[in-house]
């Protein structure tokens, strides 16, 4: 169709003439109302950014010399977030002569995939970087679903108790007798 009886068709309706595909041979054009295609292709636009998750890696650092209340407090929090399906890195730093004993990170390092076994997939290999030993665990899709957030207590919608009519006020001083002895 010639572009001018195009546009003249589109005006008779009161609505636009879009160009749909401009690449094609010969353009395809559409008659619409802009307003409106531009309103629902925002809205699908958030829909479907409503529906995407975004993951993060979260980090945690152990030492060789941890104690064991200390691996269990910040393996409780590891498992928070893959709980809340994000990636998690747990990673032992060496310093100076403990590069010699770096079995020690590898036990830590297994005993934290021993525990996290129930909400997280650890990647095959722990690897060693630089003075780092790091181990990445992924969340398991439906594991443990996360934990519901703490609401905020009820606010009371009754009327406070009325408060009591003021004292009487004490006679006011007068002279004082004193007793005769």
């Amino acid at each position: 169709m010639v572009t001018k009886d195009a546009l003249k068709m589109a005006e008779d309706q009161g609505l636009d003439l879009v160009e749909i595909s401009p690449d094609a041979r010969p353009p395809v054009c559409r008659i619409l109302d802009y307003g409106k295609y531009l309103y629902d292709e925002s809205k699908n636009a958030k829909k479907s950014k409503k529906r995407q998750t975004s993951t993060q890696l979260k980090e945690m650092r152990y030492r060789p010399k941890i104690d064991e209340h200390d691996i269990n407090f910040k393996t409780e929090k590891l498992r928070e977030f893959l709980s809340d399906g994000h990636k998690v890195r747990a990673y032992v730093e060496f310093r100076g002569r403990e590069m010699t004993h770096t079995e020690f990170g590898y036990r830590i390092l297994e005993r934290i995939k021993e525990m996290l076994a129930d909400v997280g997939q650890p990647e095959p290999s722990v690897r060693m970087e630089g003075r780092h030993m790091s181990l990445i665990i992924n969340p398991k899709k439906g594991a443990v679903p996360p934990k519901p957030k703490a609401e905020a207590p009820a606010v009371a919608t009754t009327k406070p108790a009325p408060k009591p009519p003021p004292a009487p006020s004490p006679a006011p001083p007068g002279p004082v007798e004193k007793p005769v002895t």
